[in-house]
């Protein structure tokens, strides 16, 4: 049977753990300086009791003085401490909370393009920054005031049971009621965060969606129909976050003013106490400072109630992220390659996405050094294919096999490194573009990027840029035009000197001319490697040595004579 929702959300911090294993003995001293902190705060109303009752009630000048110096002596000890302590616990919550999105980004680079195809853009970029920077908010402010105020509450209901016992019971009358109360609203609470949390992610897809899609709204003239979508999406988020702010008020406030109730009656209790001399005034102000200071934490812990459920939503949603599992995984005996002469073999490759199928017990070679030319209609399967090839998926029957290896077999970097694909939504980051081919490349040279450039037929469009390769592309490479950012994108590709080079649909957005310049230096730039071309440009299937046609599935195999490149 599965946990109930509540437990299985607080089961989020246990998850926490492999990240704060490696920083425990920081956040033991950091313990430890609370507890400290903690002492300090806790000797001031004892001390206050003494001033009365052994200074004032008494006379005593030189008492007084001395009190007062340790009273004085205790609180900038305590600001230090306090200082010292915040300061190396947001040190230590940067570092975890660091270590976390690392982790985050490297798992979502093991996920397939299936997965950023179907999930929600906004969404994903919502758990991303909303979420973890939540996270890390409540690890650096919350959690440190969570221990500090627990440690203070306990001081202080042990300092109130060593002052008088039957006063005591009289403070807590009323503390069952308010953790009763405090539990109801702390459980509505967090359903309601996370409902808040899904509306706010539904806003950012739309937001995201609209602003990707700008053209096409203004060129249909809905603007108006997408402000009205808009207002559709914030008035539910808007409508989730009130309810949550009710929540979160009355799961702070309505303990709190029970526990003010309290207070009342230890006062009327005290008193009585005093005036039947059974008590010294003293000992009724330091108990009323401890139990106007049991007050604060518990408010504070209460009040800290919405930032935890807040926290332990945004956690269940960054571990969602955790737990979707790649649909390729490196095997932990995966063997190493170097360089490899690039030799692809379908053998029986069968595919399906859901029920369809795809491709259907493939046999295909293509040779080491050749120049393949893969064709067919939209939809039969060449893009898989390719996928197939980088391990973006793996088949669901047969095999595919590089130089004799099984894919599957053989180390996922040394894989990508050896075949490399160009797909046919180039993508470029928001650099120049020289960083954009040189991407990821350190200790490239200069002469370098400009031969890879060279090959890829920009040399025209170079020079007509003043700034050349150091002019940026925009966001998402906008700033060009869709054959600039193609080039681009095999520039990048050339550079990296795979030895196998997939280009699907790699001068779709070319005319005829820059297409046969492409064309042409393709093989100049890489004299031994293997090319495969996905495309329909008759252009291109001219220059290869074999032609593949995609039917049902299967592949026909048409050698050229003649190859045109030879």
């Amino acid at each position: 049977m599965s946990a109930p929702a509540p437990v299985a959300e607080w089961r989020s911090y246990r998850r926490l753990l492999p990240y704060i294993r490696p920083y425990l003995r920081g956040l033991l001293l950091v313990l430890a300086i609370s507890v400290l902190s903690t002492a300090l705060g806790l000797a001031q109303p004892y001390l206050s009791k003494l001033m009365i009752d052994q200074a004032l009630l008494r006379r005593d000048m030189g008492a007084l003085w001395r009190i007062a110096g340790i009273m004085i002596t205790v609180t900038i000890l305590g600001f230090g401490v306090n200082i010292l302590a915040s300061y190396r616990y947001v040190r230590l919550s940067a570092a975890m909370l660091y270590d976390m999105r690392a982790a985050l980004l490297r798992h979502l680079q093991t996920l397939s393009p299936r997965f950023y195809a179907s999930f929600r853009l906004g969404d994903l970029v919502s758990r991303m920054n909303s979420d973890v920077s939540d996270v890390q908010r409540i690890a650096s402010d919350t959690l440190l005031s969570v221990v500090s105020n627990l440690l203070f509450f306990i001081g202080c209901v042990a300092m109130m049971l060593w002052l008088d016992w039957r006063l005591f019971l009289v403070g807590v009358l009323l503390v069952p009621a308010s953790l009763m109360t405090f539990t109801y609203y702390q459980r509505r609470l967090t359903a309601l965060t996370r409902d808040m949390r899904e509306r706010g992610a539904d806003l950012g897809s739309l937001l995201v969606d609209t602003v990707m899609g700008m053209r096409v709204v203004t060129a249909l003239r809905a603007g108006e129909h997408e402000v009205g979508r808009f207002k559709a999406k914030n008035d539910a988020f808007v409508g989730a976050m009130l309810r949550m702010q009710v929540a979160s008020y009355m799961t702070g406030a309505l303990p709190g003013t029970l526990m003010t109730g309290a207070t009342s009656a230890v006062i009327l209790y005290g008193g009585w106490r005093i005036i039947e001399g059974d008590m010294s005034i003293g000992t009724l102000v330091a108990f009323m400072t401890y139990h106007m200071r049991l007050l604060s934490p518990i408010q504070t812990l209460m009040g800290l109630t919405s930032g935890l459920a807040s926290a332990r939503v945004s956690l269940g949603r960054i571990f969602e992220l955790f737990d979707t599992r790649p649909d390729v995984e490196e095997r932990a005996d995966a063997t190493p390659i170097g360089r490899v002469r690039g030799e692809i073999r379908f053998e029986q490759v069968a595919m399906r996405y859901d029920r369809d199928p795809v491709l259907r017990d493939m046999d295909l070679a293509i040779p080491a050094g050749s120049i393949c030319a893969i064709l067919g209609p939209s939809g039969v399967g060449k893009s898989t294919m390719a996928d197939l090839m980088v391990r973006h998926a793996d088949p669901t029957g047969g095999r595919i096999l590089l130089e004799g290896h099984d894919l599957r077999d053989l180390r996922l970097d040394d894989l990508r490194r050896e075949v490399m694909l160009v797909d046919q939504s180039p993508w470029l980051f928001n650099d120049s573009i020289a960083a954009n081919i040189g991407f990821a490349l350190p200790d490239v040279r200069t002469a370098d990027i400009e031969a890879a450039a060279h090959a890829a037929g920009l040399d025209a469009f170079l020079a007509r840029l003043p700034e050349g390769l150091g002019t940026r592309t925009g966001e998402r490479g906008l700033a060009l035009s869709a054959g600039e950012r193609q080039r681009i994108v095999i520039a990048r590709a050339l550079l990296r000197r795979p030895s196998v080079l997939i280009l699907d649909e790699p001068t779709s957005a070319l005319d005829g001319e820059t297409e046969a310049l492409v064309a042409q230096r393709l093989r100049g730039a890489l004299p031994d490697a293997t090319i495969i071309l996905i495309t329909h440009k008759p252009t291109l299937a001219r220059i290869a040595d074999r032609i593949v046609t995609i039917t049902d599935g299967q592949a026909q195999v048409a050698q050229q004579p003649e190859p045109a490149h030879a």
